[in-house]
């Protein structure tokens, strides 16, 4: 005899062997598969925030807009984008990443669509709005993917690795975009991308799995007993949650508001650099970023450290920025130098989302992780506008083919956030306990 709810013996067996079954039947690489599916639409993510700053005389000249108004503009993305991540979180944990990924890839595809080919300002910004609402579910969704289908041990590694796909769409974005917006125009390179991410939502609907079947009914079972925003409140409740927040806030002024948009036209009116030249030091914080990010990645997982990566990116990012915009008449071997050591020391924020996920409880990973990518995203969507408003204080009238040429003294005036946020991040950083790569939360 057996209790109702229980399993008969030989049942239960026969269970666990079809679960056996099910697992072998994936393939070993289909994680890795999900994974880059994820992975590749943040890399579109990244391309589409970056895209903006090799286009600023185009757009400044066809919309006839200001700094501030160009910067209002490209932060649309970033407001949107913000604006997703928590329901991101707690979506990606009720409901798993397939039907996240697949239909946010659509939605994105067709904002793209928007931003190339509408003719008025209003238009264009509501298909930025649209791209940047879309591709916030990119890096949540790639990282419950990771924190499902991968042992806890390489969580390190793989946030690095998604790092650095972000790095190759941010480059690309630049230097790439700006040769294509050279032979092509800024309205079919923009339509091709934005086809491309099409592409990417049926290969999510497709390959995605939302998790391993061994914890489908497991999750399943657990869903329907516990509010939607349950999760959420534990995370906020925590204080760690909100310093590893605020630590990401502060430190990506230099990636955001300088090497996703004002940076360009920093180079060539101030440094006199080329656009392609101005692209390219602009994409190396970028391609420093992502180079280091995978080996800081290996390196916080080895030595079980997730703090002094944090601390180390902070501080340097203070250092560079410092130099560049307020040391001496640089040379353009310099300014490459400089701009790619503080991507070499940004990719310190892999710690970031590590540590929060350490902090806060595996059944909550998904809200925690998006309430710390909704705080570095909401960097850019502050910044950018408020160092195009920063510009505009310091326009001193001057005009070139219809596009406002700002004085290195408005560009000194500006960019001291950029310069100063990282020194809050450093504080934010040294508040953080370490993990030593264990969970602090059951």
């Amino acid at each position: 005899m057996f209790c109702l709810g229980e399993m008969p013996e030989p049942l239960a067996r026969l269970g666990a062997m079809a679960d056996n079954r099910t697992m072998k039947a994936i393939h070993p690489l289909r994680p890795w598969f999900m994974w880059a599916t994820g992975a590749a639409f943040f890399y579109f993510a990244f391309f589409q925030r970056t895209a903006p700053s090799v286009m600023v005389p185009e757009l400044m000249r066809d919309f006839s807009v200001t700094a501030a108004a160009l910067g209002n503009l490209s932060a649309f993305y970033f407001w949107s984008y913000t604006a997703v991540q928590l329901p991101t979180g707690v979506l990606a944990d009720r409901w798993g990443p397939r039907r996240l990924l697949t239909a946010s890839a659509l939605f994105a595809g067709a904002g793209g669509l928007l931003f190339a080919t509408a003719d008025g300002l209003a238009m264009t910004s509501l298909g930025r709005l649209m791209v940047g609402a879309a591709a916030g579910f990119a890096f949540v969704c790639t990282l419950k993917i990771s924190t499902d289908w991968f042992p806890p041990h390489r969580m390190g590694l793989l946030s690095g690795l998604l790092m650095m796909a972000g790095m190759l769409g941010g480059v690309s974005g630049q230097a790439p975009l700006a040769a294509a917006i050279a032979g092509y125009g800024w309205r079919a390179s923009m339509s091709v991308i934005a086809l491309a991410v099409l592409g990417v939502a049926v290969a999510a609907w497709l390959i995605v799995r939302d998790k391993p079947p061994a914890a489908e009914g497991t999750a399943a079972a657990a869903r329907p007993h516990e509010s939607v925003l349950a999760g959420l409140r534990r995370c906020l409740g925590r204080s760690q949650t909100w310093y590893v927040a605020g630590f990401g806030f502060f430190l990506l002024p230099p990636m955001f508001a300088f090497g996703a948009l004002w940076g360009v036209p920093y180079l060539t009116q101030v440094h006199g650099f080329s656009r392609p030249e101005a692209a390219f030091a602009a994409s190396l914080i970028l391609l420093g970023w992502g180079i280091c990010a995978p080996v800081v990645g290996w390196l916080s997982d080895r030595w079980r450290r997730r703090k002094a990566p944090m601390v180390v990116a902070a501080s340097l990012n203070c250092l560079c920025m410092t130099s560049l915009i307020y040391g001496p008449a640089w040379s353009p071997a310099m300014v490459y130098a400089i701009l790619f050591a503080n991507g070499m020391a940004t990719a310190g924020m892999v710690g970031l989302f590590v540590a929060v996920r350490e902090h806060n409880a595996a059944r909550d990973a998904g809200a925690a992780m998006a309430f710390a990518n909704m705080a570095v995203i909401g960097c850019g969507a502050f910044f950018q506008p408020l160092t195009g408003w920063l510009l505009d204080q310091g326009w001193t009238g001057e005009m070139a083919g219809g596009v406002r040429v700002y004085t290195r003294a408005a560009y000194d005036g500006a960019f001291w956030v950029v310069a100063a946020s990282p020194a809050v991040a450093t504080v934010m950083a040294l508040l953080v306990k370490e993990t030593h790569a264990k969970p602090q939360v059951d």
